[in-house]
């Protein structure tokens, strides 16, 4: 099972940045598409970003368009999220996930390995 470990998250006043990041111990892990999801208390996963094995590609979801940036560094196995422009409503626990499938896919179903998740507050 591939352990995936999440760090950088924290409180930060809206229009702040936080950057988060995301590392795994396997080179199998540059090969993955990886995700990351967020989530609220009495709320289901919403996917942030996404990028794909190869860098080539990213995809955002429209609330985070513009603000958030999403990379990878092979060199270290890490996936990174600059967050910046943030809102509060961007609070809640942010989780990186990892998919086996050759495309990114919006939907935490389709992600296979998941870490801990850590937690960004943005106060108003």
């Amino acid at each position: 099972q591939m352990e995936l470990v999440e760090s950088g998250g924290g409180l930060v006043q809206a229009g702040g940045s936080l950057s988060l990041s995301c590392a795994s111990s396997e080179d199998t892990f540059n090969f993955l598409v990886v995700g990351w999801f967020r989530q609220v208390p009495g709320q289901d996963r919403e996917f942030v970003a996404g990028i794909s094995w190869n860098i080539a590609g990213t995809y955002y979801a429209d609330s985070v368009r513009g603000r958030f940036a999403i990379s990878r560094d092979k060199t270290k196995n890490t996936v990174d999220l600059q967050m910046n422009s943030l809102k509060p409503e961007d609070t809640g626990v942010y989780y990186c996930a990892a998919s086996r499938l050759p495309t990114i896919h919006a939907s935490d179903y389709d992600y296979s390995y998941w870490g801990q998740g850590t937690q960004v507050t943005v106060s108003s």
